[in-house]
């Protein structure tokens, strides 16, 4: 496979970023800011369960870390696996949390450019929870 189109897609929140990074990265609260989560996530051993119009995917995240890592790995209905960058890192008093999106094979720039944004409207809400 060649290298992917990628866009980081980030933003500034005023919360300490271990806050931060304990917030987000706690699967059984990503339903509350990852619309694609809005269903919940259910523990299935070292994996999640995200149940979507596309059928089960299974989610995979990293132990609880002291570096802001968030990285995870989708696995889809179809055994595509889709590896997730999400990263906190502390900025000044607060934090910065960044995504990489991936224009994955076949998906049109349309298709890339709505996943962007997506990702900007979930990190929005999460944003907008931690700052309340």
């Amino acid at each position: 496979m060649s290298v992917m189109t990628a866009r980081i897609v980030h933003l500034s929140i005023e919360r300490p970023w271990k806050d931060v990074y304990a917030f987000a990265s706690d699967p059984a609260k990503m339903a509350l800011w990852a619309a694609g989560l809005a269903s919940g996530l259910s523990q299935n051993g070292d994996d999640w369960i995200a149940s979507g119009p596309l059928g089960d995917v299974r989610v995979r995240f990293p132990r609880s870390n002291d570096h802001g890592v968030i990285d995870h790995v989708v696995t889809l209905p179809d055994g595509l696996e889709v590896y997730n960058a999400l990263r906190v890192t502390p900025n000044g008093d607060g934090a910065e949390i960044a995504f990489t999106v991936l224009k994955l094979p076949g998906m049109t720039d349309e298709d890339f450019e709505r996943d962007a944004g997506l990702v900007l409207g979930d990190l929005k809400t999460l944003k907008k929870l931690l700052e309340e």
